[in-house]
């Protein structure tokens, strides 16, 4: 299959679809007739250079081509997938539609981000509507991974299949809806929680800010990471979700909402909600609250990450997947060269690593080196089996040189010298690069420990044999340079 899609318009929505497909190393062609689309565009995928590397530990793929087209038959062509984003008027993405339809390849899906109209109205009078689905992504695109898919009887079963299978690819979460309805799911549910905000704004309950407030310091963070009904499940207690029900299912009948009425939406209603939006958050630029937008959810997600939990575990799925493509885990025994020094981090730089400055703090430099000392441990055969068998090694020196700044979105390497492994020793030297400049050097000293005395004790068996092959084949490697500044070689005077 090409990597080729097509996006057509260049929106908030279509940018970030630009974005995301960009980013997963597919070429993308625009089409769009804003005159101001290659700038929107590019702002769009500058926020998203900048954020979504905090989302892998290995480094992004290189970007696809970006080409803008004068029609929608020159976009499409040669596209194995079609993103409509035309605004939201029925008429005019219907015949946008009829225009794909006519250039585009028979066997191309076509994607519509419609957040309202349903996949039969845009099928209808279309030559091959088995083709066209609904794929109505989350703003920011590139950052949120749900998608509604919606279908109807007129997608055939492979196209939902390759429909499902290239949105994952992409690290997105494909919600297939079977049944369509307008404003599909997410949007309906968005529609009560806003009307009901509105009713509190109207009525002087609350202001904007203290509706946001309610949002984000409670619920919002709950629902994050576990929707609404395993939430209330567990509300339950240890009796579960019927219990919930049985204690709050009778709150339905009483009036605690206006949900089935809206309240009338007249200039002063608007006048109130803008005023109090304008107080709350007029402070910012737009581009501020959208980096910090993006900043908060790239720590949200890799907090999900990190406990392999909710879209977290979307994210470190692909990791281990990276990781099993790159990092084979092959031991110093396996290794076909062992004559220059090891290549143990290879990964991108998040935004939570860095300060103000955007420099990359201290702190993550020591993590970073730590992770190369893990790296290089495990190759050596002192993996989770070995340290849970009673023995491991403790660092007893290190020491960190900052030779060059590191940023945001940088590729890392880290390649590991070992200066010495004999008896009880290992000693560590770490060189930091981006593209191909050494931007920092950390030197470790360890020492073998038994877990249950805590005490320094000599390597044995396959751990003592491959201490012997590494410094067989590193002992002759020149020392490097700032080695020793801090942790002297074994060999020379204090």
């Amino acid at each position: 299959m090409t990597r080729t899609a097509a996006i057509i318009g260049g929106g908030v929505i279509g940018g970030g679809w630009v974005a995301r497909f960009l980013q997963a190393g597919w070429d993308v062609r625009i089409f769009d007739p804003d005159p101001e689309a290659g700038r929107k565009i590019g702002a769009v995928l500058d926020n998203a250079r900048r954020a979504v590397p905090g989302l892998t530990s290995f480094p992004m793929p290189e970007e696809g081509r970006m080409t803008f087209h004068p029609t929608v038959a020159e976009a499409v062509e040669g596209a194995a997938w079609i993103q409509e984003s035309v605004p939201e008027r029925l008429a005019l993405k219907q015949a946008v539609l009829e225009q794909v339809e006519a250039a585009a390849a028979a066997d191309a899906i076509v994607g519509s981000s419609t957040s309202g109209f349903k996949p039969s109205e845009l099928q209808a009078g279309r030559a091959r509507p088995g083709q066209i689905v609904v794929t109505h992504p989350f703003n920011p695109v590139y950052l949120l991974p749900l998608v509604e898919l919606v279908t109807t009887d007129a997608n055939p079963g492979p196209v939902i299949e390759d429909a499902k299978a290239i949105l994952s690819s992409l690290t997105m979460y494909p919600l297939h809806l079977k049944k369509e309805i307008d404003a599909h799911v997410a949007d309906r549910l968005l529609e009560a929680v806003w009307r009901e905000a509105l009713w509190l704004v109207s009525d002087g309950i609350a202001t904007t800010e203290e509706i946001d407030e309610a949002i984000r310091m409670g619920f919002g963070l709950r629902w994050a990471q576990m929707g609404l009904f395993e939430t209330y499940r567990i509300a339950g207690g240890e009796a579960g979700m019927r219990h919930f029900l049985s204690q709050f299912g009778p709150a339905l009948e009483w009036p605690w909402t206006k949900l089935m009425d809206v309240p009338e939406f007249n200039d002063d209603l608007v006048d109130r909600i803008a005023g109090q939006s304008d107080a709350q958050s007029g402070h910012h630029s737009i581009r501020e609250l959208e980096r910090i937008r993006d900043a908060n959810l790239v720590s949200i997600l890799r907090g999900l990450k990190h406990w392999n939990w909710g879209a977290g575990k979307l994210l470190a799925d692909r990791d281990a997947q990276r990781k099993r493509e790159t990092e084979p885990g092959r031991t110093v025994a396996e290794l076909e060269d062992l004559s220059q020094p090891l290549l143990t981090v290879s990964r991108a730089v998040p935004l939570d690593w860095t300060d103000f400055n955007g420099h990359m703090t201290e702190p993550r430099y020591q993590e970073a080196f730590a992770a190369g000392t893990f790296s290089f441990m495990n190759k050596l055969g002192v993996d989770d089996d070995y340290i849970a068998g009673g023995k491991s090694f403790f660092t007893a020196e290190s020491h960190l040189r900052h030779l060059g700044e590191v940023h945001a979105g940088d590729r890392i390497e880290i390649r590991t010298q070992m200066l010495l492994g004999e008896g009880r020793k290992l000693h560590l030297f770490h060189k930091m690069k981006v593209n191909g400049k050494t931007v920092a050097t950390g030197e470790h000293f360890m020492l073998h420990v038994d877990l249950a005395t805590r005490q320094p004790c000599a390597t044995e068996g396959a751990l003592a044999e491959n201490l012997a092959r590494m410094s067989a084949a590193h002992g002759p490697l020149p020392y490097p340079k700032g080695a020793g500044l801090a942790i002297r070689h074994p060999d020379r005077a204090p």
